[in-house]
């Protein structure tokens, strides 16, 4: 059973695109978006099942690489 998640972005907080993964992505996980652009997962929230269904919601949080600040 693959894992759906949606991709936000953690510095506007908007959603990018739905995401199907294999496997939950690790929180250090880093893969490219439909537009080509590679990001880096920060966090992944799992919500509860609403009443009656079986599938939780899954939020990535991913920050695009062009915008993390040199190390």
């Amino acid at each position: 059973m693959s894992i759906v998640a949606i991709s936000m972005n953690s510095t506007t907080g908007q959603p990018i695109q739905k995401m199907t993964f294999g496997r939950m992505a690790k929180p250090w996980a880093t893969f490219h978006l439909e537009t080509g652009e590679g990001v880096s997962a920060d966090r992944a929230n799992v919500g509860k099942p609403a009443p009656d269904k079986f599938v939780a919601p899954v939020e990535l949080w991913v920050t695009p690489k062009d915008w993390r600040s040199p190390v």
